[in-house]
């Protein structure tokens, strides 16, 4: 058997990735990907930059520390930067990278999805548990 270098081995995993399995990396990425605050964050930054405290304030309910790992974790992914501009305070802001911003219609769809169909979900959450008594 011939001996693969790095770029066909990663081409050759590529091909083979497959979400369905629970150790795939892709099954992984989607795991993070269809968390809550990941899909708020992107979304609210897909306006364009944002502190912290301007992430927090628009984003109802995300606790500090909830906040800040998902921050950690988008920027790990690189789906997001953080830029630090020494000040007194120091100022931090948060950004889409491109990857990120190839993510957020995407995300920022399936919210404005959840927000226009959110009265057909109640209603039929009525019905089945109506059915179901």
């Amino acid at each position: 058997m011939p001996t693969m270098t790095a770029a066909q081995r990663r081409e050759q995993a590529r091909e083979e990735y497959d979400a369905f399995i629970k150790g795939c990396p892709t099954n992984q990425l989607l795991d993070r990907l269809s968390d809550k605050w990941v899909s708020l964050v992107v979304s609210a930054l897909s306006t364009g930059p944002m502190r912290y405290s301007d992430l927090s304030r628009k984003i109802a309910g995300v606790s500090p520390k909830m906040l800040t790992q998902t921050l950690r974790s988008l920027e790990r992914d690189g789906i997001l930067t953080r830029t630090v501009t020494p000040s007194v305070p120091v100022r931090v802001d948060y950004e889409l990278s491109a990857l990120g911003h190839s993510l957020a219609g995407l995300l920022t769809a399936v919210k404005r999805w959840a927000e226009t169909h959110i009265e057909e979900v109640h209603e039929a959450r009525d019905r089945y548990d109506a059915s179901t008594d």
